[in-house]
């Protein structure tokens, strides 16, 4: 792909929870096609698999052969599943996927930094880290993704300070993109420690999946627009094909 100019806009395409199976070969090959024609970079925003199996990465891997623009993910709960993440990572990065985990990459001229983030609830319903060992390490592992997406977020600053910054994750930074699914969950679906560092580090927009009945925009108390692509969410909004495009 060409370098564009400093004036030129990005189209970032994005969609999460797309729950690839191991009967999807065929599937998929067309999507990733019409994404390529309309956008210059793909974002996974996680749940790339259906139950966390390396076989359903593969075919994953295969459909991407379609894709002819970069592609950035994170990984989701799904996963997850049966502890072959790194089985999962490792498939994708072969077909050149960058699966960012506390890590950045940048696409003609803009950042990309991603977490899967995690869960603990927002604003005044977020879990604090009191109480047994199990909450404690519970809300412990929130802050560690936190403090993972502001360590990639900081390099990226430290490589060009006026770097336009783009974040994926799987879970939620802010309850606005949840609304729809049951309160009761709503600790389950994100958390507001992943929007400290989204806040503070100028990001342009931030992405995120894992709310199948959320809402598909909102913004953190600092005016960043962040835009839950859930598959779902983008097919129930009437989207024919589901995949979301920001210029930026």
């Amino acid at each position: 792909m060409a370098t564009k100019s400093k004036d030129t806009k990005l189209r970032v395409a994005a969609v999460g929870d797309i729950h690839v199976r191991e009967n999807d070969t065929g599937k998929w090959e067309e999507y990733f096609k019409e994404v390529s024609e309309k956008a210059d970079v793909l974002l996974l925003c996680g749940d790339l698999t259906d139950t966390g199996r390396v076989a359903e990465a593969e075919v994953l891997a295969h459909e991407l052969k379609a894709c002819s623009i970069p592609v950035v993910a994170v990984l989701g709960n799904h996963d997850y599943e049966r502890d072959h993440h790194k089985g999962i990572r490792k498939t994708l990065v072969r077909e050149n996927v960058h699966v960012l985990d506390g890590d950045c990459v940048v696409i003609d001229g803009v950042g990309f930094a991603g977490v899967k983030g995690f869960g603990g609830g927002f604003d005044k319903g977020m879990l604090g880290m009191f109480g047994e060992p199990m909450i404690k390490n519970f809300v412990q592992e929130a802050v560690d993704e936190a403090l993972k997406l502001d360590g990639a977020l900081a390099r990226l600053d430290s490589e060009n300070e006026n770097i336009k910054k783009v974040v994926l994750l799987h879970y939620a930074p802010i309850k606005g993109t949840v609304v729809g699914e049951p309160e009761q969950i709503f600790p389950f679906l994100g958390s507001s420690r992943l929007a400290e560092p989204i806040n503070r580090r100028d990001v342009v927009a931030a992405f995120h999946g894992h709310a199948h009945i959320g809402t598909l925009k909102g913004e953190t108390s600092k005016g960043v627009k962040v835009f839950n692509v859930s598959k779902p969410i983008l097919v129930k909004e009437g989207y024919e094909q589901p995949y979301f495009i920001l210029e930026v």
